[in-house]
């Protein structure tokens, strides 16, 4: 029984959690709450994940109202991808959460991270399993504005400039998205994903539609930092606190190009948006911007977290190359990088908390000879960033040894040639790390620093070995990935 009610459970489980937390105001409780929302979460996710492997689609009616009248949850192999990559990401750091946010949060305010991270976690799983546009618009609103919060929570006063700045970018984002959605109920009278997506195709004035995706494109474009819609990611890096970084880095932006994506491919259909019009040169010539300038960007900076936080823009602008290549390696390699990508800039962040609890600072200076006196936290550091490069054996060289595939199969060689130079500057900013911890002696005036605690270090390295696992078995990832990009490029052949 409990069975058939999975993809309402999903959501409702950590939306519940929150005002719980509120409730009871003890910070124990809401970890505990919060870390069993989170590995249930998990399961379902799993669960879900086989079963659509095994039966296909589900489709599940809120309220017994069935689709398009009521709302319905859907379930299939892009968005099962996704909601293992997010769940799997918050049960591995909810109990990293407890000892960062003991060191960087006042004591009363624990139970209000933890309700802000259940309905950030709500929000995101809601956004990604929602068969119905205007839903997603409300799961959206619901992530968006936890997130403002768990920025602001910083304890550097620049953290609610930065939630600030996320805040009116994300309110003109959203704002853009919801103006899309109602342009489209205009023109087909449903807001269900599957309908609308009938629907468009007999629709004679294109007008409308056309202005729909141009400001979908936009609103998810400042959701995900699509370059040049990037400014607030930085500084909202830079200054969260370190378990809400690591948690954004790996899922809140993935979600955003999952539902541009959905769009895309699904709704808007991939023979409208890359045949009649010149989106793929447009995703294209921004991916290629983003890779080279925001990796470029990163190679100056002098704080690791706005290094890595440049870095993600960069990462981005892989996935995003990968949906213009609009060939089945290109996508297939998109797909997988949200998720690999996910567990590598999740396993830095988490490590760079280690690095701010211990040193005060994640300034590139502070961490001379750090190998020394974090010896672990310094090779997962190096691990996780060979990932990132793309280096044989990681995660990260199966999501670009598709992309280049995809360039190469579309007959554009430059870009081939340029995703493997591109990695040559992520080589530069790694090894900066590198120098700095390895080769250069310690501060003989600072005390020397000691490993993270256990329960930051350990979940930190099981995302490290995420990064190495998933770049020698591929099965799931790749075969995910593969099946999502079968199903999405239905629409082109």
């Amino acid at each position: 029984m409990i069975g058939a009610h999975l993809p309402a459970l999903q959501v409702v489980l950590p939306l519940l959690a929150a005002p719980l937390m509120v409730l009871v105001r003890r910070g124990g409780f809401a970890w505990l709450l919060a870390m069993a929302v989170s590995w249930t979460s998990l399961a379902i996710a799993i669960a879900l994940a086989l079963r659509v492997h095994a039966f296909g689609a589900i489709s599940y009616a809120i309220g017994n109202w069935p689709p398009p009248w009521g709302i319905e949850y859907r379930v299939d192999a892009l968005n099962a991808f996704v909601l293992v990559l997010i769940s799997l990401v918050a049960s591995i750091l909810a109990p990293y959460a407890r000892a960062s946010v003991a060191s960087e949060l006042p004591r009363d305010q624990h139970y209000l991270f933890y309700t802000m991270y259940s309905l950030c976690l709500a929000g995101l799983l809601g956004m990604t399993i929602t068969g119905d546009a205007f839903n997603l618009f409300v799961f959206l609103e619901i992530a968006s504005l936890s997130t403002y919060v768990l920025i602001a929570l910083g304890r550097d006063r620049r953290a609610l400039l930065a939630a600030y700045q996320y805040l009116v970018l994300g309110t003109i984002g959203a704002t853009f998205y919801v103006i899309g959605v109602g342009l489209l109920y205009l023109v087909t009278g449903t807001l269900n994903l599957a309908d609308l997506a009938a629907r468009l195709r007999d629709v004679q004035e294109i007008r409308p539609v056309l202005a729909a995706l141009a400001f979908i494109t936009v609103g998810m474009g400042l959701k995900l930092a699509l370059f040049p819609l990037h400014f607030w990611l930085p500084n909202a890096y830079a200054f969260a606190p370190s378990a809400v970084t690591a948690f954004l880095a790996a899922t809140a932006t993935k979600v955003a190009i999952y539902v541009l994506i959905r769009f895309y491919f699904t709704v808007f259909g991939a023979s409208l948006v890359f045949e009649r019009l010149p989106m793929a040169e447009i995703l294209i010539a921004l991916s290629v911007a983003a890779v080279v300038i925001a990796s470029l960007v990163a190679a100056f900076q002098r704080d690791l977290k706005r290094m890595l936080a440049y870095s993600s823009v960069a990462q981005i602008g892989y996935i995003t190359l990968g949906m213009g290549l609009v060939n089945e390696p290109g996508l297939t390699g998109a797909i997988v990088h949200l998720f690999n990508h996910g567990l590598t800039k999740g396993a830095l962040f988490m490590l760079l908390g280690g690095v701010a609890l211990r040193l005060g600072s994640t300034s590139i200076d502070r961490v001379a000879g750090l190998a020394r006196s974090m010896p672990l936290t310094s090779f997962g550091i190096v691990l996780a960033g060979l990932s990132l490069i793309g280096i044989p054996a990681t995660a990260g060289f199966i999501s670009k040894w598709y992309l280049v595939v995809g360039a190469i199969e579309r007959g554009n060689w430059w870009l081939a040639i340029l995703i493997v130079a591109s990695s040559l500057i992520a080589v530069a900013y790694v090894w900066r790390f590198v120098e700095m911890a390895y080769l250069r002696a310690p501060d003989a005036d600072a005390a020397a620093p000691i490993e993270a605690p256990a329960a930051m270090l350990v979940p930190a390295w099981i995302m490290v070995a995420g990064c190495v696992y998933f770049g020698l078995e591929t099965s799931f990832s790749l075969g995910g990935a593969h099946a999502a990009a079968q199903a999405l490029l239905g629409s082109v052949r």
